[in-house]
């Protein structure tokens, strides 16, 4: 559940932060940040 917080928090920080971005790009980044949460899970035993 805490994985799914970190990864909400931070797709809502980009979405927030770069209004702008281009639905491809949030896309991406949304990919990209499940998984970076997909590491933290695996390396940190969260």
């Amino acid at each position: 559940m805490n994985i799914f917080v970190i990864w909400f928090v931070m797709v809502t920080a980009w979405n927030f932060g770069y209004p702008e971005a281009s639905p491809i790009q949030d896309v991406l980044v949304a990919v990209i940040l499940a998984l970076f949460n997909v590491f933290l899970k695996k390396y940190l035993k969260l």
